[in-house]
């Protein structure tokens, strides 16, 4: 699966590990985030993510 990173603060969304701590589960591909998904670090949208 694809990592994606966060163009404001760099942050890898790794859909191994995925955001668990914002309720998304370990293998969540990044196109099947919620839209309101937000980067964990900073709050960039998913707008702000690029493919790594």
């Amino acid at each position: 699966m694809d990592k994606y990173v966060c163009n404001v603060c760099g942050y890898v969304y790794d859909p191994e590990v995925a955001d668990p701590d914002n309720g998304v589960n370990p293998v969540t591909k990044f196109g099947d985030l919620p839209d309101e998904w937000e980067c964990p670090i900073c709050g960039a949208s998913k707008d702000d993510f690029d493919k790594e």
